[in-house]
């Protein structure tokens, strides 16, 4: 007579024979058959009749212990933090470009414009400035790391670009 077996790893039905004996590894899975890693879980007596006798007080004290501060296990939860996010994540979404920290590659605040006046470098392969002075430049803040950024504004763009495209 053949027995029938259920592989706890893939569910597939293991039918074996009498003569052989009882498989020890699944021939599709190739996991072991035995019970040593499996565990079983059982629900003593007693401990369901301590849950019965469980009173109010004990469960005040529980919900308590969940209100206490402690230095262990995970970081302490900042609200100011979480609160500033949903700013952070409008004022990202509101700007023109938000461009990625080169630090920790979080979106970056444009924090405002900032006129630059220079003596401009005459370069000998161009023969001219690669940008006219005055220009304007965008600084970015990021809210994570605090690092800055300094970018040229699209206006200085397109005259650095006007200067370094050869005319014919």
């Amino acid at each position: 007579m053949e027995e029938q077996n259920i592989c706890p790893w893939c569910y597939t039905e293991i039918v074996w024979d009498e003569e052989i004996g009882p498989e020890k590894h699944c021939p599709h899975c190739e996991n072991e058959l035995s019970g040593y890693r499996t565990m079983q879980i059982g629900i003593d007596r007693d401990e369901d009749d301590r849950e019965e006798d469980w009173d109010e007080k004990e469960e005040a004290k529980q919900d308590d212990s969940y209100n206490e501060d402690s230095n262990e296990g995970f970081r302490q939860l900042n609200v100011s933090w979480l609160a500033a996010e949903q700013t952070i994540r409008q004022i990202t979404d509101s700007q023109d470009e938000a461009p990625e920290c080169p630090t920790c590659r979080e979106f970056m605040l444009e924090a405002g414009k900032q006129s630059v006046t220079l003596q401009p470098t005459i370069h000998a392969a161009t023969g001219k400035p690669v940008i006219q002075s005055p220009f304007e430049t965008v600084t970015y803040i990021c809210p994570s790391c605090f690092q800055t950024s300094t970018v040229l504004g699209p206006e200085a763009r397109d005259q650095m670009l006007a200067l370094l495209t050869p005319k014919e």
